[in-house]
């Protein structure tokens, strides 16, 4: 069974060359969802260091079953990957159903919407994802506690705390 190193290590081979959309290599976004949901447990950092492997990569989530990743990890990590066919909110809504799926999704576009991220997007980009991310939001923070949604929220992205005190 790997441990969380093991998994940090996957998560960077699986990564490995990708960059995202502003250039930056790929695996920082997946480390910063995992700082995020740290209080929460290594299963979660887990998951979240591996949350974008079944979109973004070759591997398959009985390759991740194969490399040792806990079971539980996996399964939060299918939760949260898109699945073709199925429009993004109703994926939301499935998220929201499970509590380790919604805090992971939470830090997820909590990185997201960093605006220093978006900075190096074209206008209208930045716009659409903007508006996306806050539609987002709508669906998950009430899915879970405030106080870990401000957890996460204070340490992936703090600009986003006076947005979360404003729906109090």
């Amino acid at each position: 069974m790997l441990d969380l190193a093991g998994v940090e290590r996957l998560a960077a081979e699986a990564h490995a060359g990708q960059t995202d959309k502003i250039g930056v290599p790929y695996v920082e976004h997946v480390r910063a969802v995992a700082a995020g949901v740290a209080a929460f447990g290594t299963g979660l950092q887990m998951a979240a260091l591996l949350h974008d492997v079944l979109e973004d990569t070759p591997l398959t989530a009985e390759d991740l079953l194969r490399a040792g990743v806990p079971f539980g990890v996996v399964a939060t990590v299918r939760r949260v990957s898109r699945t073709a066919g199925v429009a993004y909110h109703a994926m939301l809504q499935q998220i929201v159903t499970d509590h380790s799926a919604t805090l992971l999704k939470i830090s997820d576009n909590a990185h997201n919407s960093r605006a220093d991220r978006a900075a190096g997007l074209p206008a209208a980009d930045r716009e659409r994802l903007a508006e996306r991310y806050r539609a987002a939001r709508r669906v998950l923070w009430p899915a879970a506690a405030s106080e870990d949604v401000r957890t996460i929220v204070s340490t992936v992205n703090p600009d986003l705390l006076a947005e979360l005190d404003g729906r109090a």
